[in-house]
């Protein structure tokens, strides 16, 4: 009997019998799970218990490859790279795998056949908040890409139970709410009870002789807390590799005390629960005060104490002898936040698995690798000696030691240089004394990188200078890349249909291929359907907007876009004055031959951080007036766009012409938005910064609009003695802009509000806001005559998404397997499900 015999389907298309069967099984799964395991049937079932039984359904066809998987990793004793990360902004998940899984047709259909919109379910799905910004977008690109490149591997990190706030903008203030992104559940996650350990907390310790006579250590702490894991599957893309995301749970070790309890104390016997499950209670305090600094370093002590003992479980199951550790694990410190690690694993290799000191180092050396994710010398965590002694003493220890013997190296390699010794010195002995883990994250790895060219290099030539000259074989570069999966298939299907049918569809596993766009880019035909398409994703953006601020945007406006973190370095308030400049000049000319443009802003402030509180304030009091000034109309319009996160980054990213990537030179590490923009056909204005230097390699110096001062040029005015007063002078468009906002004309008539900011500009501009000022204006002069010209904007717009293909994630995490994990790709088997 033949079962490939094409079945007519509702819209005449044709399919096969096997497919109908394949289709019928899925549908039938779906409802098994409503039943089984949301406790609904369909004719009562909300939208939401609809998207839990379809999450469900997908998440089982994972398991089955993930189940696979980790047998074949056993099985050969594979390398496994394990990615640390304090942050993993994964995103809402089950669109990504759909595509993954080559079942978004199927599961559209599904959910066509019980009555329910696919995109309406998608759109219900919490975004697990679990990063602050780029850091976690990143680790997650990452995770993506390990899978789909078919990397063993295992991310790392915390189940914070409340991620980063949720922003409202009220009054024009930002106001955070909190992020309960677990209040439904999650059908992404599964709890593994059996997998948790006891982590430590203060306490003393005390020398013993063992039983060889050896002199050994004891840990007695003041608390222990159990780290519970938490998984999610991570499926790669058209592979049948999956991977793990493993998260730490806190528990207390005894939830209730049952002799308070009788005592009568019903609180006090609680209080254990409590307190311990606090770490991973929230994601990344306010670290001001005490309080907060203590919660930080608990967490991420906390994280990397069980990812630790977790893989020495795992080495355990494999029957290997503790010395192969770092021939199974390669383990990369995403940032500082982990690099307590160098020294915890130090601890368990000595104090539990009794090794010799040079055994356990050696192994901690080659397990370890470290990312720097900053120039920025405050970015460098620090913790006071104090907090260290009382919170982590055997920790202490350790890092005291393994100073010891490194600062023995130093003096060996520069004899006679003290000053060089005491500038590399684990311990700053300036003021408070602190220990710096940069120094021990540098010291206890094998490799450290960089995430851009020009970040790397600066990084060799300043903050890590002295490390760069005593292992300059350790230093190298790996570029930021991002996950096309998510941010051009995910995001911007439009695109992604006219790319397949242009260059074929093997840009999707080879971003590299995007370059065969090239040759179209003058085409008239492919111009308008790249046109189209970018009217499409625009329109949406403007209906999201419209329904979230109330503002309706035109879509043929030109959509210039900064959504990033608020900072100072970022200088979003240097997008501001230039808005606040050009607004003057309508009122004063209304007949300005400008393009009408939507300035279009996201981001979000830390809590403890007024000054960008005070930038997200003053973008709001522009909006205000100039979104409701009628000499203005539809000429240009400022929306202060709220809550920005991965998800509202699917229509952010496609709808942008002009990226905004405007930084200092010399202070962002890489970026990752700036690479999302490119993808998706947005031109970039950009100062010579992170890997803004890269992408207009790529792209070419033609299709970027550059402006700014360079690195070294912001280096030599602040050594010259920067006065901010003088740029003030020679501009009357920026005196003009400033003294606005002294005269309360964007606070209602309020002139203290923007004290604090004008100040630190006038007196101070650390970022070099008023100096760049002019040379911006001009280049977006230079943005408004090239968006007149249609044909040459698409052109560029084309050749920017044609040359974007180095920024793939996958590129980078070929990179760092070859370069720095020596790990090796395994194939995994077709699995029956």
């Amino acid at each position: 009997m033949n079962n490939n015999i094409p079945v007519p389907t509702a819209t005449g298309s044709e399919k096969t019998a096997s497919d109908e069967a394949g289709s019928a099984a899925f549908q039938h799964d779906v409802v098994r799970n409503l039943v089984c395991r949301q406790g609904r049937y369909p004719d009562i079932a909300t939208a939401q218990d609809w998207y839990m039984a379809l999450a469900w359904t997908v998440r089982d066809r994972m398991l089955a490859r993930w189940t696979a998987s980790v047998q074949n990793y056993a099985l050969h004793h594979v390398k496994v790279a394990c990615y640390f990360s304090a942050e993993f902004l994964i995103g809402p998940q089950l669109g990504c795998n759909l595509i993954s899984l080559d079942l978004e047709s199927e599961a559209r259909e599904a959910m066509r056949a019980f009555g329910q919109d696919l995109d309406r379910l998608l759109e219900i799905e919490e975004e697990p908040g679990l990063g602050n910004g780029g850091l976690g977008r990143l680790a997650a690109c990452y995770l993506d890409s390990l899978a789909t490149v078919e990397i063993p591997a295992i991310g790392y990190g915390i189940r914070y139970e409340f991620g980063i706030f949720d922003q409202d903008i009220v009054d024009g203030w930002q106001v955070e709410r909190t992020d309960k992104w677990l209040k439904m559940g999650t059908p992404w996650e599964i709890c593994r009870p059996d997998i948790s350990f006891y982590v430590c907390f203060g306490g003393a310790t005390q020398m013993l002789t063992d039983e060889q006579g050896k002199l050994r250590v004891r840990w007695t702490p003041a608390r222990q807390v159990k780290g519970v894991a938490y998984d999610m599957p991570v499926q790669g893309y058209r592979v049948n590799t999956c991977n793990l995301l493993r998260l730490w749970k806190s528990e207390a070790v005894e939830s209730f005390d049952f002799e308070d309890f009788n005592a009568g104390d019903y609180y006090q016997a609680v209080e254990e629960k409590v307190v311990s499950e606090t770490l991973s209670k929230v994601l990344y305090p306010n670290d001001e005060p005490d309080s907060g600094k203590r919660l930080r370093l608990a967490q991420q002590y906390f994280f990397v104490s069980c990812s630790l003992q977790d893989m020495l479980r795992l080495m355990d199951a494999s029957h290997l002898p503790v010395e192969r550790f770092a021939d199974r694990f390669a383990a990369q410190l995403n940032d500082t936040h982990p690099s307590i690690a160098v020294a915890e694993l130090m601890r368990l290799l000595i104090d539990e698995r009794l090794l010799s000191w040079e055994e356990a180092w050696s192994i901690t050396q080659r397990t370890f690798a470290y990312t720097n994710h900053t120039l920025l010398p405050e970015a460098l965590e620090t913790w006071s000696l104090p907090l260290m002694q009382s919170m982590l003493p055997r920790l202490l220890e350790i890092i005291y030691e393994i100073n010891s013997r490194f600062l023995d190296e130093v003096r060996r390699t520069f004899p006679g240089d003290e000053a060089r010794v005491a500038r590399m010195s684990f311990i700053d002995e300036y003021g408070d004394k602190k220990v710096r883990m940069a120094h021990l994250a540098i010291t206890g790895s094998h490799h450290v990188n960089g995430v851009a060219a020009l970040h790397s290099e600066l990084l060799r030539e300043t903050v890590l200078h002295d490390f760069a000259d005593m292992y300059p074989e350790r230093f190298l570069n790996v570029t930021n890349g991002v996950t096309p999966r998510r941010f051009m298939m995910l995001s911007n299907p439009g695109l992604a249909r006219l790319l397949d049918a242009t260059i074929g569809a093997e840009w999707r596993s080879d971003l590299m291929r995007l370059n065969a766009l090239a040759a179209h880019a003058e085409d008239a035909a492919f111009q308008e359907a790249w046109r189209a398409i970018r009217r499409d994703s625009k329109a949406a953006l403007a209906a999201r907007i419209y329904k979230t601020v109330g503002i309706n945007i035109p879509p043929d406006m030109l959509f210039d876009v900064q959504v990033k973190r608020i900072h100072e370095y970022k200088r979003q308030h240097l997008n501001a004055l230039h808005i606040i400049s050009l607004y003057s000049r309508l009122r004063r000319n209304p007949s300005l031959d400008i393009a009408p443009r939507c300035f279009i802003f996201g981001g979000k402030a830390a809590p403890g951080y007024q000054m960008a509180k005070l930038i997200i304030r003053l973008i709001s009091g522009i909006a205000e007036v100039v979104n409701n000034d009628p000499v203005i109309e539809n000429r240009i319009k400022v929306i202060f766009y709220p809550d920005f996160n991965v998800k509202n980054g699917h229509y952010i990213y496609p709808a942008a012409d002009l990226s905004e990537q405007i930084s200092t030179a010399g202070k962002e590490a890489s970026g990752t938005g700036n690479m999302k923009f490119m993808m998706n056909g947005a031109l970039t204005i950009g100062t010579l910064d992170g890997a803004n230097v890269e992408i207009r390699e790529q792209a070419g110096a033609d299709n970027f609009f550059l402006f700014g001062m360079t690195a070294q040029q912001v280096e030599g005015l602040k050594h010259q003695g920067y006065r901010p007063a003088q740029y003030v002078e020679s501009s009357e468009d920026l005196r003009d802009a400033l003294d606005q906002i002294a005269q309360g004309c964007f606070s209602r008539g309020d002139k203290e509000m923007f004290r604090g900011l004008l100040d630190n500009l006038l007196y101070s501009d650390p970022f070099f806001v008023l100096a760049d000022f002019a040379d911006y204006a001009a280049c977006q002069e230079r943005v408004n005559q090239a968006w007149r010209d249609e044909k040459r904007w698409t052109r560029m717009s084309v050749m920017n998404t044609a040359q974007s293909g180095m920024f793939s994630s996958d590129r980078a995490i070929q990179e760092y397997c070859e370069h720095i994990w020596q790990t090796s790709a395994v194939k995994i088997d077709p699995v029956e499900f």
